[in-house]
């Protein structure tokens, strides 16, 4: 193998490497952005079970009027 075939070779290793690179960087990217959303879900979970717990707590006060409501469509 000469050194200009060798050269070659070396350059397309380095541009696959360099591609796989840069998809894994996106890659990670996209994910840390599902974290984040997930993580501001989990947060907004954790309020609503908070606040369903203190009513809970208070015997449950804070409740529906069913009259408010209109009926639901199967009757």
């Amino acid at each position: 193998m000469s050194d200009h075939d060798l050269s070659e070779a070396i350059e397309e290793r380095f541009q696959v490497l360099e591609s796989k690179a840069v998809h894994t960087s996106y890659t990670v990217d996209e994910l840390n952005s599902v974290v984040i959303r997930q993580q501001e879900q989990i947060d907004a979970l954790i309020a609503e079970v908070t606040n369903l717990r203190e009513v809970v707590m208070t015997g449950g006060d804070r409740t529906i009027d069913a009259g408010e409501e209109p009926p639901p469509p199967h009757y």
